[in-house]
């Protein structure tokens, strides 16, 4: 079947399940009963082979991770009898989310994999209608796996990403001319965060011309790259320039594969160089990739707050979100992928999973909607039972029903549950920082101070992006009050209470800077009372925001800054603990 006719045929099959949702919902679920009839599961809770619908809704509850947790403990430390799915469970995803501080474990097959891998097989066909040409260039973008470890039982525990480049769909993909990337497999696959950007970014820099896209998986991480680009452009000039490689990569897998890429370009290496030297970095993709016509990234929901300084370094290039998924399960496209940011809808394929939704808007006891019954207009709360073993799971992300294509609804993405701060993949609750911030509170007793109120911010500005506390101090003994020092080990006791999604970011991936206490005036936290109230808030209902990003917010808070000081170390952070 010749390239055209595959994208022919993918279209097809978005047309066919998007156009009998209901029932492709209902064989799904079905045929999930009927394959985990015997699971342990199910059993337990009263399906006894049973694959009815209704019976099904009556008898098995909405969950959390915390209701499962016992279960996939079990399996983690090795127990590999059908207690969740009949087929084996051969790894764990890890969630960006947390449970006790630890990153969650999400049970998959090999089976799931394939079925992930369909989901990327639609990407390009639809791209296509509305970005002719992508064969006739390469894509470069910014890959990279984060580390894994080994569950008791012997299963490895990684993010769904890494799993991804790490398997056979992605090391042994065919040749397609719709996706084709600079950067070769063992610049992605090599697991030195430093050597691989280094190298991913000398093969986009040597094939300039051919990039018709750039991308990373979020925002933030191909503004990591154009920060290192910034920060390490000379010594790429220099191995242009020679055709040689800088001897920091030691990777000898990686340093083979460079030798067949690498040769002398110091026209490249001048051209360059003097893009990269100056202070005005506007426009920098668009100058260093001409022939880019887009940026592909995730810029929906806390990713939303890097759009201007995208727009900054890419000259305005569109920015395409073309993919919702997550390590529960892989829900579906966008399908109008040159929309703005602001207008991203996804529609959830129906074949992915079974999903139903809790309305946000009901004062009564959560109840489900089935995919096909929801309104226009309307929030919810996503819930997906998988073929992989999870059942009515609350995957914790909240939705919005932009329109239905075909049969199937269309959603918004609007945020994740609870989830305070966000600078990458990290997410951190009110509960957490609430936990940080009295651990490090600790430090300043010796001091007779304590915090009288406190908020944060997500700084996105510099880059990395860091997590900001501002925090208002009373001191009984103005003469014997926490040093410079002292706040820097409270900022460094924040980070290490703060979960470990968080604390690898800081430590492994190097996406999230040190964390900032902004000591503010005394009396701050009023004027930011008199502030909301001035702007309606009732005075009796008002709680001071653990939160803020509205900008005049930040600029009052700002104004009142009489310190500020960052974390003086990294974290505590160990790849070989494991996640159980």
């Amino acid at each position: 079947m010749s390239m055209s006719e595959k994208h022919v045929a993918a279209l097809q099959f978005l047309e066919e399940v998007t156009s009998h949702c209901d029932e492709v919902q209902k064989k799904v679920l079905s045929q999930i009963l009927s394959r985990n009839a015997e699971t342990e599961y199910l059993k337990r809770h009263g399906m006894n082979g049973c694959v009815d619908v209704e019976i099904f809704k009556k008898r098995i509850p909405m969950v959390t991770y915390e209701d499962i947790q016992p279960d996939i403990q079990r399996i983690a430390n090795g127990d590999f009898s059908p207690i969740l799915c009949s087929q084996p469970i051969t790894e764990f995803l890890t969630s960006s989310g947390t449970s006790a501080g630890e990153r969650k474990l999400m049970p998959t097959t090999d089976e799931e994999m394939d079925r992930r891998q369909l989901l990327y097989s639609l990407l390009m066909p639809v791209l296509n209608q509305y970005m002719p040409g992508l064969d006739k260039g390469k894509g470069l973008y910014f890959l990279f796996i984060k580390a894994e470890t080994k569950t008791p039982g012997g299963l490895v525990a990684r993010p769904v990403l890494t799993s991804y480049y790490k398997s056979k769909h992605f090391k042994n993909r065919p040749y397609d001319p719709y996706n084709v990337y600079t950067s070769p497999n063992e610049a992605v696959l090599c697991p030195d965060s430093f050597q691989s950007m280094y190298t991913q970014m000398l093969c986009g820099l040597y094939e300039r011309h051919e990039v018709l896209r750039v991308g990373a998986v979020f925002a933030s991480g191909l503004l990591r790259a154009i920060r290192f680009l910034q920060v390490h452009y000379s010594d790429l000039c220099r191995d242009i320039a020679t055709g040689s490689l800088t001897s920091k990569i030691t990777n000898s897998g990686l340093r083979a594969c460079m030798g067949k890429i690498m040769r002398p370009d110091p026209g490249l290496a001048v051209f360059v160089n003097n893009a990269c030297e100056g202070e005005d970095w506007e426009g920098i993709i668009k100058r260093i990739w001409p022939n880019a016509k887009y940026l592909e990234v995730i810029v929906t929901g806390a990713m939303a707050q890097y759009i201007p300084t995208l727009d900054y370094y890419s000259g305005g290039l569109p920015k395409l979100c073309t993919m919702y998924a997550s390590s529960e399960c892989f829900f579906g496209l966008n399908l109008n992928p040159m929309c703005s940011p602001s207008e991203v809808s996804y529609t959830i394929l129906p074949n992915m999973a079974y999903f139903e939704f809790i309305p946000l808007d009901d004062g009564s006891a959560p109840r489900l909607v089935d995919l096909a019954d929801v309104k226009v207009g309307k929030e919810y709360e996503l819930v997906v039972t998988t073929q992989s073993g999870l059942y009515r799971y609350r995957v914790g992300d909240v939705l919005y029903v932009t329109g239905f294509y075909n049969s199937t609804p269309q959603f918004k993405f609007i945020r994740r549950k609870n989830v305070l701060l966000s600078i990458d993949s990290d997410k951190t609750d009110e509960s957490e920082l609430q936990n940080a911030i009295e651990n490090a509170s600790a430090l300043l007793k010796p001091f007779n101070t304590s915090v009288v109120e406190y908020t944060s911010y997500a700084d996105t500005k510099s880059i990395p992006g860091h997590y900001v506390i501002y925090w208002e101090l009373f001191t009984k003994d103005s003469t014997n009050g926490p040093d410079h020092e002292v706040l820097g080990q409270c900022s460094l006791a924040i980070e290490e209470a703060l979960n470990s999604v968080y604390r690898q970011c800081r430590v492994a991936d190097r996406s999230i800077g040190p964390l900032e206490i902004r000591v503010v005036k005394n009396g701050t936290f009023e004027e930011l009372m008199d502030y909301a109230i001035s702007r309606g808030a009732s005075i009796n209902q008002y709680k001071v925001p653990r939160c803020v990003n509205v900008k005049p917010i930040v600029e009052l808070l700002d104004s009142r800054v009489v310190s500020a000081h960052y974390s003086p170390s990294l974290p505590h952070w160990s790849p070989q603990r494991g996640p159980i």
